[in-house]
């Protein structure tokens, strides 16, 4: 199920991550390719003119109009053309797409000069790009007036027509960059994918980690408190098949069973009161209330409520509890946490063993500490102490009449009450438990 759980969180943040990824690269490579044709483009329109002059030795060039064949048949290069450190080239056709005029420096056979002029006549309201002679060329195609002069045995003619340059510019670098811009986000995609991908299956594991231990508790707890109920229900069960065995007896001479079932009956009422003190306690909605109080007075309180039990096991109590400090909490569960810690105390101290109590307070809070004597706690224990139906020491349960419930409900409420608890054990000498509670309780005043 978890395994489950971590392969959906991974595709999930990988699915979300590459989108993102992909967003973003494409805006910066749709933006960088915008530029780009914008700069090709304005290079291009800075290459045309809106007047053109052609200079035509003879007569019968001008009957020809003027074609380009060499330059010994009349036409003439009339300007050099750059656009800043780009490649260009111009050439003039008239309205039928014959060539008029080359303004270039590049050194290009004429047919290639024919096959651009051909294909960008032909394809002039597309404005694409050619291959040519190794390079792209972007092209556009404007109209222009373009003025003729002619000499012959009469004079020199001027004439005026309109005809087209078509302006080329190697874009071939700009390719390039572009190619080489794509190349390198999927090579950066790639490995940043990779990267979150090892990144996310530890994070998944960190964050399903909490997760599959709360349930695993849960499954434990589940199974513990039918275990807990299973004993009870079977002396019940057993004591009640005994009496119906024996339904001729009276129910004095029966009393045996019914003790027994009373026994049973009574103990899983406890737990049943222990696990609702349990939900209660964790219930983060279940507000404490606030009742200002003498803490002091609520520990002697609970100290003189067991004090046969204290007396049958000959234990020794001192206790050194600072008297008038006031808390604004909620007493019962103050009461309830400080029975827990002494029950607990009472129930593993040796025979003959000792107990001390201290209650003090210390700027805004208030610390006290239940240390008794006995055979303490393993070291590798203590990290569970807390954990439900957890005991240390499983074969003395019976005997201690505990479900290992009883620390839960102390740290829940510690929790409730917005305080601390730590225990510290050395094996076969004591065992402290320390608590630090606030002065005022964290809760909100449900009156307010």
């Amino acid at each position: 199920m978890f395994e489950k759980l971590r392969t959906k969180f991974l595709s999930l943040h990988i699915i979300i991550t590459s989108l993102v990824m992909i967003a973003a690269f494409s805006i910066v490579y749709l933006a960088t390719f915008s530029n780009m044709q914008a700069d090709i483009q304005r290079k291009l329109e800075s290459l045309v003119g809106s007047k053109s002059f052609r200079y035509i030795g003879s007569e019968q060039g001008a009957k020809d109009g003027g074609p380009v064949g060499d330059k010994a048949r009349g036409s003439v290069v009339t300007t050099v053309v750059t656009a800043g450190d780009s490649l260009s080239f111009i050439i003039e056709v008239n309205e039928q797409g014959q060539i008029l005029n080359i303004q270039s420096f590049i050194d290009l056979p004429e047919t290639a000069y024919a096959k651009a002029a051909d294909i960008a006549w032909n394809d002039r309201e597309k404005r694409s790009a050619i291959r040519l002679e190794g390079y792209r060329w972007q092209y556009i195609v404007a109209p222009v007036k373009s003025q003729t002069v002619v000499e012959n045995d009469r004079g020199t003619v001027v004439s005026v027509d309109e005809t087209y340059q078509i302006a080329f510019l190697d874009v071939t670098d700009s390719r390039h960059t572009l190619r080489n811009l794509l190349v390198t986000f999927l090579l950066v995609g790639v490995v940043m994918l990779a990267v979150i991908l090892i990144v996310s299956r530890y994070l998944a594991d960190r964050a399903i980690e909490p997760i599959a231990a709360a349930w695993e508790k849960q499954r434990q707890f589940v199974a513990d408190a039918s275990h807990e109920l299973k004993t009870p229900l079977s002396i019940i069960n057993a004591n009640y098949d005994a009496l119906m065995a024996n339904k001729e007896e009276t129910i004095q001479s029966q009393t045996k069973w019914l003790n027994y079932m009373k026994i049973g009956t009574d103990r899983m009422t406890k737990l049943i009161n222990d696990l609702l003190s349990l939900a209660k306690t964790e219930d983060a909605n279940d507000a404490a209330s606030k009742t200002p109080f003498e803490i002091n007075t609520v520990i002697e309180e609970v100290l003189l409520s067991m004090e046969t039990a204290v007396q049958h096991k000959g234990l020794t109590v001192s206790s050194v509890i600072e008297p008038e400090i006031i808390m604004n909490s909620d007493p019962e569960l103050v009461k309830q946490l400080f029975s827990i810690l002494y029950d607990n105390a009472v129930k593993y101290t040796d025979a003959d063993g000792r107990i001390e109590i201290k209650l003090q307070k210390q700027k805004n809070r208030i610390l006290c500490t239940v240390k008794n004597t006995g055979e303490g706690i393993p070291i590798q224990d203590l990290p569970k102490i807390f954990d439900r139906f957890y005991r240390a020491d499983p074969s003395r349960s019976s005997a201690t009449s505990g479900y290992g419930l009883g620390l839960s409900i102390a740290r829940n409420i510690v929790n409730r009450l917005g305080g601390e608890i730590t225990v510290a054990s050395v094996r076969n000498e004591w065992t402290t438990f320390t608590i630090m509670l606030p002065m005022t309780s964290p809760k909100k005043d449900m009156d307010k």
